[in-house]
């Protein structure tokens, strides 16, 4: 159909009928037209469409589909081929239900480990979470369903996501918060974003036109349209002008209404109405498969597939002595009830209902048998230790040559629709590792997490892996993984504070009254660790392996550059251990002469490379302006300073391997704009005025009646020190007359270049 000339026949009524929901999940049809009607559904990590008749909350019981692991866990990988095939089978599965959009993937900040729903997020860095992002959606929508980006945009907390107003720095939003979106648009575009609940800077993203058309249609070039998040509306007709063009859930027509009688008093243009209506059916027409051939997918397969992601995304932090991998002669005591009831996936609108599960003991007992034996350990809905279990699991150990403990967050601990308060494991999981770990000297820790946990057994186990939220086969992937079939290979996406007080945000989380301040700026995760030297439990891109990768022979295209030039980086990686294994090469850049605050490193490119034993292989990376590139709030544009930079390759933001240095000259120009209250020392600074700041220093000297002269080394470097930090508005008074007001106005007039 032709879009327009469809807009053509509808009525007024047609079109604002169409920009609100059927019901919960499924847009409104036009019959008469051929307009269909298209069904969304929660994703990400699996497809969850509400079996029967839909409920006005959307929990009803969801028909059966592959639980995939977590946004947590898969941005363990660091592996775009995994998440587009990832993509692919939920794609397929969608396809097979009817489903013409999933609304996935998340890409909103980890700006604190308390935020609930941080397991549907990818990472603290914006562009590891924006390429993973990107594949995921590329790899949906090449089944012909479309994918919803969402909660666009700031939402990092749960703690009053519906009202809560975000204040962050133009420069931090850029940079931070909305550069995830920046890459998935400009490299995927996803077929829908959805705006989140709260505001931003004062206005809700729902009617938020900066963040909808400025920087979603503008700078970031999106395509498709706006849906809210479910419920996310208040005024529906300035949501219609800021650019959101879907309502979801439908509100029985009563917005509808609003949008019809805004364009017959004049409060909205028609011509924006059309946009939206256009906007919509582009998408819709695409999304409709209602008379194409249902195609098949094979859930055993995409069990397979779920299990070798689960594997990929497993981060191994400790193996002292080589405690791991466990030999299937060894006598293991398997402890914890998460043992047979893993938590693998997290809580609210993202739940699935799996096809099957994976029992970890039932698969550790695959490899080792009956040498595999088991306790509980702990009552998983309980924080109380109950002696009688810890007496039971300290027996066992006894009796074994080493103790896995499978431990974890409670779903009771973290979900949609709160924060978390804390970071720590429950009482009684802790105890029991604690006196399990002080009776014996071989014990591997397995946590089941959303997000990061005080680990205060750090040092006393000998292993330590996180699984994350890996999905329905975790329990397999776990059994692959500590028997040694799947060599680790994922790294940490974020990083694990030892406490929550260090991490930037703990004084900003979650705000007071109405209002969030993100006063941390763009010094998040790894940015704010890493420039403070402040020590973490594991640093971000950590992750071991049961082989060992040697880094060499760092290459760089070019010494100097402008910022419009392309510098190619590679260095080469040979497996110098026993076993294949994958690893992920990280590289930082560090600015060394920067005039703004920026990290000590910021992540500019990854991959994730797969050596035979005794292999080596070479890696290459591209970087251009943008990876030298601040956003600076004066230009609203990314902006690069001259001067040198350093490349940083290495296997974490915290073991780097190999530097290289670059200089780039920039071919943009920004001067400070000047006034009153501008201290003279930032004229000094500024070479352009070398000769006028030295003669304002003169005459400040004179006219002030400072005798220069008659002063010891200390008094001339207090008095230098006095004058450089006046500002330019005080010069006439300093100088009692001598430097009229009207002579401040020429000042400022020649340094501004007006």
């Amino acid at each position: 159909m032709n879009v327009q000339n469809l807009v053509r026949e509808l009525t007024l009524e047609d079109k604002a009928s169409l920009l609100s929901g059927l019901d919960f999940w499924r847009t409104k049809p036009i019959e008469r037209l051929g307009i269909p009607s298209v069904m969304l559904s929660d994703g990400p990590h699996g497809l969850r469409k509400q079996q029967g008749d839909t409920d006005n909350i959307g929990l009803n019981v969801s028909v059966p589909a592959t639980c995939f692991p977590a946004a947590c866990a898969l941005a363990c990988s660091w592996d775009e081929n995994l998440l587009r095939r990832i993509g692919h089978a939920l794609g397929q599965e969608a396809r097979s239900e009817g489903i013409g959009i999933l609304l996935g993937p998340g890409v909103n900040i980890k700006r604190s480990p308390l935020c609930g729903r941080n397991f549907e997020y990818f990472s603290e860095d914006p562009l590891l979470a924006g390429k993973l992002a990107a594949a995921y959606i590329l790899g949906v929508q090449e089944n012909g369903v479309g994918t919803s980006l969402k909660h666009f945009a700031a939402n990092n907390q749960e703690f009053k996501r519906i009202s809560v107003d975000v204040q962050v720095s133009r420069r931090a939003l850029m940079e931070i918060y909305l550069h995830a979106f920046e890459i998935a648009v400009k490299s995927a575009q996803p077929w829908t974003v959805m705006c989140a609940y709260n505001k931003l800077l004062g206005e809700y993203c729902s009617e938020n036109s900066s963040l909808l058309t400025d920087i979603l249609r503008g700078k970031f070039e999106f395509e498709g349209f706006v849906v809210t998040d479910w419920g996310a509306v208040n005024d529906r007709v300035r949501g219609v002008q800021a650019g959101c063009e879907l309502e979801m859930p439908g509100s029985g027509g009563l917005n509808d209404r609003l949008v019809v009688e805004a364009v017959q008093n004049g409060t909205l243009d028609e011509a924006i109405l059309d946009r939206a209506v256009e906007r919509l059916l582009r998408v819709i027409l695409k999304a409709d498969h209602a008379n194409d051939p249902v195609p098949p997918y094979d859930r055993k397969a995409d069990h397979r597939l779920a299990r070798k992601a689960a594997g990929e995304c497993i981060v191994l932090l400790k193996n002292e002595r080589n405690i791991l991998p466990l030999r299937v002669s060894q006598k293991v005591a398997v402890i914890g009830q998460m043992a047979k009831e893993m938590r693998f996936q997290g809580g609210g609108s993202s739940k699935v209902n799996p096809t099957c599960v994976d029992v970890a003991l039932d698969e550790l007992r695959v490899y080792g048998g009956s040498r595999v034996s088991y306790a509980r350990g702990y009552d998983i809905e309980r924080d109380e230790s109950d002696e009688a279990l810890v007496s039971e699991a300290l027996s066992i150990a006894k009796e074994s040559d080493v103790v896995v403990i499978f431990a974890g967050l409670p779903e009771r601990y973290e979900s949609e629709g709160y924060d978390r308060t804390h970071i720590n494991l429950p009482k009684n999981q802790i105890e029991l590792i604690d006196k399990l770990t002080g009776a014996h000297e071989k014990v591997v820790v397995v946590l089941a997490n959303g997000s990061p946990v005080a680990m205060p057994f750090a040092k006393k186990a000998g292993g330590i892996l996180t699984m994350y939220l890996s999905g329905q086969a975790a329990g397999g992937a776990a059994a692959d993984v500590l028997y040694g079939a799947v060599n680790p290979s994922g790294k940490l996406a974020e990083s694990y504070p030892i406490a929550l007080e260090h991490n930037p945000s703990y004084l900003n989380f979650p705000g007071e009254g109405e209002t969030v301040r993100y006063n941390e700026d763009v010094f998040v995760g790894y940015r704010y660790y890493d420039t403070k030297h402040i020590p973490v439990r594991f640093c971000f891109g950590h992750g071991l392996s049961y082989t060992k990768f040697q880094y060499s022979d760092l290459q760089l295209s070019k010494e100097e550059m402008d910022d419009n030039g392309v510098l190619e980086v590679s260095c080469n990686i040979k497996n110098t251990g026993p076993v294949e294994g994958k690893e992920v090469v990280q590289l930082y850049v560090h600015d060394n002469e920067s005039s703004v605050m920026r990290p000590s490193k910021e992540l500019r490119a990854f991959t994730k490379v797969s050596l035979e034993k005794g292999e080596e292989k070479t890696v290459s990376f591209t970087l251009k302006k943008q990876d030298f590139a601040y956003f600076n709030e004066q230009l609203d544009d990314w902006y690069v300073e001259s001067g040198a930079f350093t490349v940083l390759v290495g296997s974490s933001s915290q073991d780097i391997r190999l530097t290289g240095e670059v200089r780039v000259h920039s071919t943009r120009e920004v001067y400070p704009v000047y006034t009153g209250s501008t201290p003279l020392r930032d004229l000094i600074a500024d070479k352009r005025f070398e000769e006028l700041s030295t003669a304002l220093v003169r005459m400040l000297t004179k006219h002030s009646g400072l005798k220069m002269e008659e002063l010891d080394e200390r008094g001339r470097e207090f008095a230098a020190a006095i004058i450089e930090g006046l500002p330019l508005k005080s010069f006439p008074s300093y100088t009692k007359g001598y430097f009229t007001h009207d002579d401040l106005q020429q000042l400022l007039k020649t340094l501004n270049n007006e």
